[in-house]
């Protein structure tokens, strides 16, 4: 982590100052984006939209808050999100993809987002279509013509890809993750309406609540920064070897397996798939309004009921932590790498073995992970329940986000200044 002694030389290393300046400016433009609304917009039936749906809510955290403004941005960043989710489960049943993601280093890596980037575009005006039937439905928008929701779905589009490009110019300053830091970004800038809705709601009667809130936000944040930072080290052992007149190995080090893999990627699987069942239903009702309607209120029915709301959210989030991983993580891909750098776990013979022990450990952290992040993800119906109040919510997964990006941001920031002052020093 920073220093204050490192955190002040920011200012003062004149490249890095630049990158600083350059993903400052660029959060103010989306900012401003997030805050040009679509025309024709019933504000008081939009705010109650919102808050009677927890899915909008996260939906709307991915958007950085635009969602909730229905600005020219409102989708956010969650049809990329969604692209490249679809684009690494797919390496699953295309091995030639698979090939272009895990061993082609960085140009097969910008191959594979350049076809993210293409689904994207689709899965925008789907997911914009979608939308905006669903707010039209709920007489946040009057109905449109096909004239005028072609408009706006492709204005929309438009929105989402600018999103991608500015979270791309973010991540080309090697300063964290471009997308990652927008969403963070958007969460950040939700919090001075949260701090003021909360203080107007302040009655002093509830001031052990208050209190209360408090003490659980902080241990909340430090189970996150556990979580988060928390791993299984597995010893490894390197043979000697001689190569010319030189000895090569001997020497020990780990393979670090972390606890949070994952990341939110599996909340982002389970959302998607509460979400899926309101978008066909604005879809087919397109074709057969009376369908549509009858899939539309079941659908509603079912997800207002908080108890199998929480129970069905945290379940998928529990089992896609399990199903993320086994796609993304490949044990005998590990073991093959490892066998032919001439490292093995002390006690396990190389190949088969190597990969079971590696996958038994895998799957015993995937347990605790998916479990956390499950907890993390119902946390703002518990607390709901806890406080008898829909002000004082603590969001698990903006949390979860902020200290993850938060922390990758300050290990950036650390190595570029390490960076500086031994060249300095070299010098």
């Amino acid at each position: 982590m920073l220093s204050f002694s490192k955190s002040a030389q920011i200012l003062k290393i004149p490249d890095l100052r630049r990158k600083v300046f350059i993903i400052a400016l660029i959060f103010v433009f989306f900012r401003l984006l997030a805050n040009i609304p679509i025309p024709g917009v019933n504000a008081e039936a939009l705010r109650q939209l919102f808050s009677s749906s927890q899915l909008l809510g996260f939906v709307n955290l991915f958007s950085g808050g635009a969602l909730a403004n229905l600005s020219i941005v409102m989708l956010g960043l969650g049809p990329y999100i969604t692209a490249i989710i679809i684009m690494q489960l797919l390496t699953m049943v295309f091995p030639k993809l698979k090939v272009i993601y895990y061993q082609e280093g960085e140009r097969g890596r910008a191959k594979f987002y350049r076809y993210s980037r293409y689904l994207t575009v689709p899965l925008a005006a789907l997911q914009g279509y979608g939308f905006l039937r669903l707010l039209m439905s709920q007489g946040v928008f009057a109905p449109l013509a096909f004239s005028g929701m072609i408009a706006n779905v492709l204005v929309i589009v438009a929105g989402s890809m600018i999103l991608v490009w500015l979270g791309e110019l973010i991540t080309e300053q090697k300063l964290g993750n471009g997308i990652s830091l927008l969403i963070f970004a958007g969460i950040v800038a939700s919090l001075p309406l949260v701090l003021r809705n909360a203080f107007l709601s302040y009655d002093p009667a509830n001031l052990p609540t208050y209190i209360s809130f408090v003490v659980l936000a902080l241990v909340v944040i430090g189970a996150i920064v556990f979580f988060n930072e928390g791993e299984r080290k597995v010893p490894i052992a390197y043979a000697k070897r001689i190569r010319g007149n030189k000895l090569y190995g001997g020497v020990a080090s780990y393979l670090p397996l972390r606890v949070g893999q994952a990341g939110v990627i599996p909340i982002i699987f389970a959302i998607s798939l509460l979400l899926f069942p309101q978008f066909f239903a604005q879809i087919i009702s397109a074709f057969s309004t009376d369908l549509g309607a009858s899939v539309n209120t079941f659908v509603n029915n079912v997800l207002n009921n908080q108890l199998i709301y929480g129970g069905l959210y945290f379940s998928l989030v529990f089992l896609f932590t399990y199903f993320y991983v086994s796609v993304t993580f490949d044990p005998n891909e590990i073991s093959q790498n490892l066998h032919r750098s001439g490292g093995f776990v002390a006690g396990i013979r190389p190949g088969k073995p190597t990969a079971d022990f590696i996958r038994s450990i895998v799957t015993r952290i995937n347990f605790f992970g998916g479990f956390f992040l499950g907890l993390v993800a119902i946390l703002p119906l518990l607390t709901q329940a806890l406080t008898n109040t829909k002000v004082l919510t603590i969001g698990g997964t903006s949390i979860l986000i902020a200290v993850a990006v938060a922390l990758e941001t300050a290990k950036q920031l650390d190595a570029e200044i390490s960076v500086h002052e031994y060249e300095r020093g070299v010098k």
